[in-house]
């Protein structure tokens, strides 16, 4: 079983058009409303592969209630804090020639209330026996401090459960010291953590070296088209997966971080199953996560060789 938290869920509305042609009226070709957030993305990963997950976030408003019935029914179970803010919605509109555009809202503000009524519920409710990862996903909305997943993860290891951190800036600093079991940031989230750039393979092993000294036991790094790495105590991977086209990378780092954890999170193999749902990701349309029939395994490569001074695209 697979629990994750999203502090700041979302619905996802994605509009796909030929080119988008700003101050002009625009005519979406296809359009779809998924549920949103990171760590529910990687629940709805999860449950397309066949995997036991549920998801816990803050709901509130109409939004609030939409967003649970779509997961409900996805075969999710949904674990909700009541809030009074409503639940965000964010629009993306995506390009035929593969430009993405992302309108993000801010989403509501928790109360001191509501921010510990949604650690009691894992805390109390979702952390056990048959629990083998929580993952920790998401920007932190407005009345949650930094330190918050901090928190979090050090209550959720003292009951022994190990903890995925997929997160950004002043929160995943401040919970490295915590010690999850994996932190799963991308090249600019490296740069941000370290305060330096990253523009080399070379560079994004130094910066994920960084993260594990401060307390990070693996760190699983996204390159985007580059591939990824996974940097652990066991040694150091890098892998790739060719895509010939994508059609959206919304969610596609949440497949990853299914895969990866789905794959038993530790590892080449663990790696493997990451780019292999990524590169599927990136194919399918809006934020739809990607099933066993989408996958391509034999495409991916994983080696231990690291191609260190391959400069970075982008």
């Amino acid at each position: 079983m697979i629990v994750t938290i999203t502090p700041n869920p979302s619905l996802d509305r994605t509009y796909e058009l030929g080119a988008l042609t700003p101050g002009e009226v625009n005519r979406a070709a296809r359009d779809r409303l998924d549920p949103g957030g990171k760590g529910v993305n990687v629940s709805r990963a999860l449950t397309a592969a066949g995997h036991r997950t549920t998801a816990v976030l803050p709901l509130g408003g109409l939004s609030g209630q939409l967003l649970a019935d779509l997961l409900r029914r996805q075969g999710i179970d949904v674990a909700a804090v009541e809030i009074s803010g409503d639940t965000r919605i964010n629009v993306s509109i995506a390009e035929d020639g593969g430009r993405l555009t992302k309108v993000n809202a801010v989403g509501p503000e928790l109360s001191a209330a509501e921010s510990a009524a949604l650690l009691a519920l894992v805390r109390e409710d979702h952390i056990g026996d048959d629990v083998d990862w929580l993952a920790c996903c998401g920007s932190l909305p407005r009345g949650l401090a930094p330190e918050w997943y901090a928190e979090l993860v050090a209550q959720v290891h003292s009951r022994g459960a190990r903890i995925a951190l997929d997160t950004s800036g002043p929160a995943l600093l401040a919970a490295l010291s915590a010690r999850p079991d994996v932190v799963k940031p991308n090249r600019e989230e490296l740069a941000e953590a370290v305060g330096r750039p990253v523009v080399t393979i070379s560079d994004a092993v130094d910066a994920a070296g960084e993260l594990r000294k401060r307390g990070a036991q693996q760190v699983l790094a996204s390159l985007g088209a580059d591939g990824m790495l996974l940097i652990a105590e066991e040694g150091t991977w890098y892998g790739s997966a060719p895509v010939t086209a994508v059609r959206s990378d919304v969610g596609a780092g949440d497949a990853s971080l299914a895969g990866f954890l789905g794959a038993g999170g530790t590892g080449a193999e663990a790696l493997a199953a990451a780019l292999a749902h990524g590169a599927a990701a990136v194919q399918l349309p809006g934020s739809v996560m990607p099933t066993p029939a989408d996958l391509d395994p034999a495409a991916v490569v994983v080696t231990a060789d690291i191609p260190l001074e391959r400069p970075l695209r982008g």
